[in-house]
């Protein structure tokens, strides 16, 4: 089809689904009552539905009195019921796939359930409007001319009943229209290969022939893929390969510690980068404008949202709210409903509001991902940051990195000890030191004082981690590529001394 046609088709699309977006932004807290009593409606003769008096209610009011907030664990009895094929437990569709997820923060793996509704107005909705906000932005876009490189995991099937597990990557790749792999590459055969390793070559080998106009992926396993096109093509640049390409939509993991490593393999000035916040649960926000920071929540993909201010998350005090009473500035814990049946689910993710007109987010963390032994509420927001700051006057570069507490013993106050491997090592780990500490104690007030004179944490302690720590710890955990991530922050020592070990 000729670049004209496809571009009048998406202009087209674009201002039909505009008008539905307009809707959103002007009545948000509205489309999303309405939304509730939606999925209420939907679900009210499924198992759930009727225990919890789905078709009597009326309120957001009633159903936060009726249904409770729950966990992973609260719903795995129910989830594997669906696994081995009942239905109508938790939604009223039978549910062939489930997104598996080990988490960031419990190595178990999780099995979300994904719904024809999710599947096609959440993820593949959402998919469609980031190329609509894209294009809108960018009316000289040629991303139809070319391909885009897709960077997915890998699925299996869980042969007793034939309902299909793997990454949600996977899932969606697996499902697409037939006409959609045309616009994507590598082919969905290699998409989906089992062993990591052996698939990164493939898809170097598949890519670096196409005219590719656009990325999309998570940021620490592109940038693994792409040192390897480098590697294979001997060029220094990415443009040099594929000259065409415009575009890196990325979500998943923060892009903080990986700015400075994309902008040497992709130099052209006028390169953009989305971002995207979407998991295994759904997908949630979108970057509608160019070269910006914040997120536009996206209130009509079948989730209604809730959020608890993270001072009172976990205590016998907390707080849920709806979108209406938010605040900026505020760190909230996520709850979700949602259209694959999760109800008040905590999908253990941390944002915070940049904007209440319209609804835009950053995300600030993980519920667990943090460091709280001494009150000092360490977040990942605080750490990425620092960590850019840092390395941006020593001029080194961040693999990955990871920190846990040191606790107090007898007299000795307590640290933080962080593992960190660099692409690009500074000249004096003490003076970065140095510089982090003071990063993080104008980023992080309790962490300031909590520093203040040693009264009860001394100084970081930071080991410097041998080249591919983090890589060989994924690989012997069974967790390369997809979308699994390295633990940033932990109050336990556990992940900082498996690495430890394996960095002797």
């Amino acid at each position: 089809m000729p670049i004209p046609i496809v571009n009048s088709i998406a202009s087209w699309f674009l201002k039909k689904r505009f008008h539905q977006i307009d809707l959103f932004l002007k009545y948000p807290n509205e489309v999303q009552e309405e939304l509730l009593m939606q999925l209420l409606y939907k679900a009210k003769d499924t198992e759930f539905g009727r225990t919890h008096g789905f078709d009597s209610i009326k309120s957001y009011q009633t159903f936060a009195n009726r249904v409770p907030i729950a966990s992973y664990e609260a719903y795995q009895p129910m989830i594997e019921r669906s696994r081995l094929g009942e239905n109508n437990i938790f939604w009223p569709q039978p549910i062939k796939w489930f997104a598996k997820s080990s988490g960031t923060t419990n190595a178990k793996s999780k099995f979300i359930p994904v719904s024809e509704d999710s599947l096609e107005n959440c993820h593949y909705a959402a998919s469609k409007d980031l190329l609509c906000m894209y294009l809108n932005n960018n009316e000289n876009a040629q991303l139809f001319t070319g391909k885009s490189l897709r960077l997915g995991g890998s699925k299996e099937l869980y042969k007793e009943n034939g309902t299909v597990f793997g990454d949600l990557s996977a899932i969606l790749i697996d499902n697409m229209p037939f006409w959609a792999e045309f616009s994507s590459t590598p082919s969905n055969k290699v998409s989906l290969m089992n062993n990591w390793e052996e698939k990164m070559q493939a898809i170097v080998n598949e890519t670096i022939q196409e005219n590719v106009t656009s990325l999309a992926g998570v940021p620490s396993w592109m940038l693994v893929l792409l040192n390897n096109v480098l590697e294979t093509t001997g060029k220094d640049n990415l443009h040099d390969i594929w000259p065409n390409l415009e575009v890196y939509f990325h979500g998943g993991v923060s892009f903080l510690p990986y700015v400075e490593q994309y902008k040497k393999i992709l130099p052209k000035k006028d390169f953009r980068y989305y971002e995207i916040y979407n998991a295994s649960e759904g997908f949630f926000a979108i970057q509608d404008q160019n070269n910006s920071s914040e997120l536009l929540l996206m209130l009509d993909y079948g989730i209604f949202y809730e959020f608890i201010p993270m001072d009172s998350y976990g205590t016998v005090n907390e707080i849920v709210i709806p979108l209406s009473q938010v605040e900026i500035n505020t760190n909230y814990a996520v709850i979700i409903t949602t259209n694959a049946g999760l109800w008040r689910y905590k999908i253990g993710d941390t944002i915070r509001f940049t904007s209440i007109n319209p609804y835009r987010i950053k995300v600030s963390g993980r519920t667990k991902h943090h460091i709280n032994v001494f009150g000092e509420e360490l977040i990942i927001e605080n750490a990425e940051d620092a960590l850019k700051r840092v390395c941006k006057k020593t001029k080194s570069e961040i693999v990955d990195y990871t920190a846990a507490p040191i606790f107090m013993e007898g007299k000795e106050k307590g640290a933080h000890e962080w593992i960190i491997e660099f692409k690009t090592p500074p000249e004096n780990i003490h003076y970065f030191n140095e510089l982090f500490d003071n990063a993080l104690k104008a980023l992080n007030s309790d962490y300031e004082a909590k520093r203040y004179n040693n009264m009860t944490l001394n100084k970081p302690t930071i080991h410097i981690a041998r080249e591919q720590l983090f890589y060989d710890w994924l690989k012997a955990n069974d967790k390369l590529g997809g979308q699994h991530k390295i633990p940033r922050l932990s109050n336990t020592r556990d992940y900082l001394e498996a690495l430890l070990e394996l960095n002797r």
